[in-house]
């Protein structure tokens, strides 16, 4: 019918202008219109080709656990409840600006990603990281604050998905292990190991992850000799 036929040019006409709006958006704050994306502070302690050790600052992270098999829904899951809490779901009704990376870390278990759990993390800005505003109950996230500690990093680009992020891993394991950084990840973590996304959602080219993995080293290079469980 006529009605039904401009009803859906209607939703039509809405979605194309939703997208374009996000794409502005993802536009306007990639050329630093946006308000400067604050980012957990390291520094650079060992770097080759393919990985680099980071040593990180303490900070604090707000953590929202799932029970999911695959690695996209269980980021989207956390991410929609991490996104609820910084648009003012928490007990102080604060609002707080968006960070990066979005991390999910990746809990050791028997699925076919290894694992059939995650924590998805939102890093909070340094207005917070003192007094972490309350999440609403509902939400069911969590303050993780983190010790201060080194991490293998290795970077790879396109989107982060369940087809390869297990690849990506393999591929910093095998690096790491060829490295005088053999032997040193961290048994104690809770975590196999983190997937940090950068980038908007709506951005195709140039996007930026990493997989990042618990390392332990000598106090010399800016490391904790004994190993530490992170994030």
């Amino acid at each position: 019918s006529v009605r039904h036929c401009c009803e859906e040019m209607t939703k039509s006409s809405l979605k194309n202008a939703l997208m374009v709006i996000l794409l502005v958006i993802t536009i306007a704050c990639s050329t630093k219109l946006c308000k400067a994306i604050e980012s957990p502070q390291y520094k650079i302690v060992h770097s080759e080709s393919n990985f680099e050790i980071r040593h990180y600052r303490e900070s604090v992270w707000m953590a929202a656990p799932v029970n999911e098999i695959s690695f996209e829904k269980a980021t989207r899951n956390g991410f929609h409840r991490l996104f609820q809490f910084i648009q003012g779901a928490n007990l102080n009704f604060s609002r707080i600006y968006m960070t990066k990376p979005v991390l999910t870390s990746i809990v050791p278990g028997a699925g076919p990603l290894h694992s059939s759990a995650y924590f998805v993390k939102f890093y909070l800005p340094d207005k917070f990281q003192a007094d972490p505003p309350l999440p609403l109950p509902e939400l069911n996230l969590q303050p993780d604050p983190w010790t201060s500690h080194c991490i293998a990093v290795r970077k790879f680009s396109g989107f982060a998905r369940d087809s390869n992020i297990v690849k990506e891993a393999e591929k910093l394991a095998l690096s790491l292990s060829r490295s005088p950084w053999a032997n040193t990840t961290a048994s104690t973590s809770e975590y196999a190991y983190s997937i940090a996304q950068y980038n908007s959602p709506f951005r195709i080219i140039g996007r930026v992850n990493e997989v990042w993995v618990d390392v332990t080293g000598s106090r010399a290079n800016g490391c904790e000799s004994n190993p530490i469980a992170a994030y």
